[in-house]
């Protein structure tokens, strides 16, 4: 078996020799993969030429080429870019700095925030509690926080600047809710509105301020913005997501995440926070951004005074195509179950029905016209939206810079790590599409 290392194509010696030696293909647990060399991470697939998969190492070679004229540019600190296909790993490359202002080159087990990613990987471990009747989708929020039993609705003035009156929710705010963001609880650093100024401004500065009863006071203490289970509109259904978690299993959500989600899929370096020995291996921002000139936070997030739901992982590139393969194949790695296949199927399936008003492109413009699942956004048509893939592919993005996706049809899982917190990272999100779906020769 020949298994080679993109781009540069220099040969993985040590997978050969290990082949040769077992006579097989490496194992297929998901805690174990292919050995590579020091610095890099283990992977849960091996690795291959690109033609061995339906992909061209000509046209793969453009990915490396346009990622180091951005990083020349001065318009990208770097990245680490991961692509597999039918069910072997085509391509794997750190670009660029992992630190630029000190000189820090890019590593493959370099680690990122990767925000909103977190949302996925929360759904799950929610799903797990669905699939054991713990948690059932058309339970009321104030089931687990009474705080939420008489929510009202904001009545603004015509600028949305005050709050003139208030009306009952029409119904509570349920689980699926809180799953596919029509809780109407918005973030409040998404818009200018009254309700958005009563509300904190994410998941990060939420769990970095607040204790997780302190949140829930704060969000139940507001009116919502909209009727419950109207509008998909981005905010913190799955930080509540969490805290729910939190409650049936009477353990942190971290503690949950370890020993359910991320320890039996191998994702070793995934957690809410950098422990100390690895705090050198954190992934920092361009000083200032390169569109606004404006300064960017470039320190380790700090101490969380709760395990937010809604964005605060840090995870590096293998550990996430872990979790991204897992889904890809209705929820088993290797070995591991993590959730069964209708579960999977139900997670990657349109939540939004057309009586629900769908502001996604408000949150991502790169997933304009797609529909959401749980979780995640999921594509339910060919064209219309501004990047390339195919009906059902799912996958979701970070405010920091990181995105994935996931392509059943054409068995491909993309993964991008890079700290570009401004708005700069949307062009990134479809200029590598494009790329990677331009290699794809049959």
């Amino acid at each position: 078996m020949k298994s080679t290392l993109l781009a540069g194509g220099v040969a993985i010696l040590v997978v050969q020799l290990c082949i040769a030696v077992m006579g097989q293909e490496p194992a297929k647990k998901a805690t174990e993969g292919v050995a590579l060399k020091t610095g890099e991470r283990t992977l849960p697939l091996s690795l291959a030429n690109p033609e061995e998969a339906g992909m061209s190492t000509e046209r793969l070679a453009l990915l490396g080429k346009t990622i180091n004229v951005e990083i020349a540019r001065g318009q990208l600190p770097g990245g680490v870019l991961l692509i597999a296909r039918r069910n072997k790993i085509v391509y794997y490359e750190a670009f660029g700095y992992r630190d630029k202002s000190a000189g820090v080159p890019m590593t493959k087990d370099t680690l990122f925030s990767v925000a909103s990613m977190t949302k996925p990987m929360t759904a799950v471990a929610a799903l797990q509690l669905y699939e054991q009747g713990k948690l059932v989708m058309n339970d009321p929020l104030a089931k687990y926080f009474p705080q939420f039993a008489k929510m009202q609705v904001a009545v603004m003035d015509a600028k949305q600047e005050n709050i003139i009156d208030k009306v009952p929710a029409a119904r509570p705010i349920t689980v699926q809710d809180l799953f596919r963001h029509t809780s109407g609880i918005p973030y409040g650093g998404r818009g200018t509105t009254a309700v958005h100024k009563m509300l904190p401004a994410g998941s990060e500065a939420s769990s970095s301020t607040l204790s997780g009863s302190e949140f829930i006071e704060k969000l139940s203490s507001a009116p919502l913005l909209y009727q419950p289970g109207t509008v998909w509109d981005y905010g913190f259904g799955l930080d509540l997501l969490g805290l729910i978690v939190e409650k049936i299993t009477e353990q942190s959500f971290a503690q949950y995440m370890q020993q359910n989600v991320w320890k039996p899929l191998g994702m070793v370096d995934t957690s809410f926070s950098v422990s100390p020995d690895k705090v050198t291996r954190y992934a920092k921002p361009l000083p200032n951004d390169p569109i606004t000139g404006q300064p960017q936070p470039s320190s380790i997030p700090v101490a969380r005074k709760f395990d937010c739901g809604g964005g605060c992982a840090i995870s590096t590139a293998s550990d996430y195509l872990r979790f991204a393969l897992m889904l890809m194949k209705k929820g088993q790695l290797g070995d591991t179950r993590i959730l069964s296949r209708k579960t999977v199927e139900y997670m990657l399936s349109n939540q939004l029905g057309p009586d629900v008003k769908n502001l996604i492109v408000n949150a991502d413009p790169t997933r304009a016209n797609y529909g959401f699942g749980l979780g995640l956004a999921v594509r339910t048509t060919a064209g219309v939206v501004p990047v390339m893939g195919s009906v059902r592919d799912f996958g979701w993005s970070g405010a920091f810079g990181t995105h994935w996706w996931a392509d059943p049809r054409e068995e491909l899982v993309v993964v991008w790590m890079a700290a570009t917190p401004g708005t700069i990272r949307w062009t990134y999100r479809e200029m590598i599409n494009a790329l990677v779906y331009q290699a794809i020769v049959n």
